[in-house]
């Protein structure tokens, strides 16, 4: 009874031994960077065995110094773990690996092939998984309706993946029991004396291989997640941009056909403007670009405008603390406005009138203004987003996709009097840089 309970004790530490390497090793980015290709090199195989290898030599390495802390040794499942992983070669290398230790200090010749074999078997099993998906979703429960998992399965009883994982442990395991029984000094081993010691070193078998791949699967999951969130705020952001640039478009080519009968010389003059603006509107943006590109960006529409509408009618200013120029802002951020205060502002009022852009920084944030002297909005459209036009919509929703909670977008408007935009974002790089200083 006795040497049940220590043989279980061990087993359960060896358990909790498996359970820390696996946690241990995918809180590296490296190790997570090899165990999560599908299709590896030789030269990756080698680096993923490596990692998975150092720990659990370190642990055959501590039985045999420390021989109160036997359970460290994880030899066997170990080398079934990395094969089931990795593939047959980098079972065959790990296991040889694992081995060496005991094969040279304590000259366990037995333990290189049992080890090395545990390692090609559990290579094999990999390659005889229908998919890689399979190999993920490994679990040592096999369905909590055993009725169901039988009559699923009764066209197919040969076929079954998983039941054929569970098959070859099994058999692995009555191996080793056998081996370890006929030859205790030759290989290490958990000493089964009754069929409930066999039972157990099987289910510890099945869970230390087991364990690590819901570990590492749970992290692969959220890395999947992330990247789908990722994608679809890109996607978000590429249907914004799409959306902006046919509005655009339509509206500056509109600007250019008004002058082409009466003054073909300033309509060329802004076709060669309109040219310059395609050209980097058909180049490939990242999602922020400095503030001062964005206002040169400006610069080229209001040079169209005010051609269109004359200088006497259209007046911009600028007043922009140069500290704030390389702040990095949202691109196409300002053209929607500048745009909306043209059209909607100051095309309605006959004596035209002015635009003004602000910018400056607060601490870590950037906070921009765009007020024009124009009509006004009315309150039922001020108040409510879904009537400011799209390209204040189009504005709005970027901001909230891109910054969240953190940035700000809030609309001023006295009928008769003007309206003002006033947007607060963050600045990346300064609160980088602030975090930089407290580290």
């Amino acid at each position: 009874m006795n040497s049940q309970r220590l043989l279980l004790i061990g087993l359960l530490i060896q358990l909790g031994v498996m359970a820390s390497i696996a946690s241990v090793l995918v809180r590296s980015v490296a190790f997570k960077r090899y165990l999560y290709r599908d299709d590896r090199t030789l030269r990756e195989q080698f680096v993923l065995v490596l990692f998975l290898t150092f720990p659990l030599a370190a642990g055959v390495l501590i039985r045999i110094l420390v021989p109160s802390f036997s359970p460290a040794d994880l030899s066997l499942q170990g080398a079934l773990l990395i094969g089931f992983i990795a593939g047959e070669f980098a079972g065959i290398l790990g296991g040889a690996i694992i081995a060496a230790p005991a094969l040279l200090w304590m000259h366990e010749w037995l333990s290189l092939p049992l080890i090395v074999g545990a390692g090609l078997i559990g290579g094999v099993l990999r390659h005889a998984a229908p998919n890689q998906e399979e190999v993920w979703a490994f679990s040592p429960f096999i369905d909590l309706e055993l009725w169901r998992w039988l009559r699923n399965r009764l066209d197919r009883p040969f076929r079954d993946w998983q039941a054929l994982v569970f098959a070859v442990v099994l058999l692995l395991t009555l191996v080793q029991v056998e081996v370890i029984h006929l030859f205790p000094h030759l290989v290490y081993g958990p000493r089964a004396h009754h069929g409930w010691d066999v039972v157990a070193v099987f289910a510890m078998n099945i869970l230390s291989l087991a364990i690590p791949i819901k570990i590492w699967n749970n992290t692969r999951i959220e890395m999947k997640l992330e990247e789908q969130r990722r994608r679809l705020v890109q996607a978000r952001l590429d249907a914004l941009t799409s959306q902006i640039n046919p509005h655009f478009l339509f509206n500056t080519l509109n600007s250019v056909a008004s002058l082409v009968r009466f003054d073909p010389d300033t309509a060329r003059l802004l076709i060669v403007k309109l040219s310059n603006i395609l050209r980097r509107l058909l180049k490939k943006h990242e999602n922020y670009v400095p503030l001062r590109e964005e206002l040169a960006f400006i610069d080229d529409y209001l040079d169209i405008e005010v051609v269109r509408f004359g200088p006497e009618k259209l007046r911009v200013e600028k007043v922009v603390d140069p500290q704030v120029l390389d702040a990095m802002v949202p691109s196409m951020l300002l053209q929607p406005i500048v745009e909306n205060s043209i059209r909607h502002g100051l095309s309605p009022k006959i004596d035209g009138g002015r635009i003004i852009v602000r910018g400056r920084r607060e601490g870590d944030r950037v906070l921009i203004d765009i007020e024009d002297d124009g009509v006004g909005i009315a309150p039922e459209r001020r108040d409510d987003p879904t009537h400011q036009g799209i390209g204040m919509a189009n504005v709005r929703e970027r901001l909230r996709v891109l910054y969240g909670d953190m940035a700000s977008f809030e609309v001023s408007s006295e009928i008769g009097e003007g309206t003002c935009i006033h947007i607060e974002i963050p600045d990346l790089h300064a609160a980088e840089a602030s975090s930089s200083r407290l580290i």
